[in-house]
């Protein structure tokens, strides 16, 4: 994603993220639950959600940036 990209593909995107991330969550909190779970999955798809929430910011900020009053 580049800031030059039109609008309608930046909130294309943030969708997509916000849906990934969702179902990360959902993923994690399964995985959670299994006390037999595997921790190198769980640490991973931590960090993918992680990294997905800051996608998220920036195209939130490209999308509407801050403009001082």
């Amino acid at each position: 994603m580049h800031a030059n990209d039109p609008p309608e593909l930046l909130q294309i995107r943030l969708h997509e993220l916000r849906v990934e991330h969702r179902d990360l969550d959902e993923v994690i909190a399964r995985l959670l639950e299994d006390p037999s779970g595997d921790e190198l999955m769980l640490r991973r798809l931590k960090k993918r959600k992680l990294q997905i929430k800051d996608r998220i910011a920036i195209l939130e900020r490209m999308i509407e940036p801050d403009i001082p009053a």
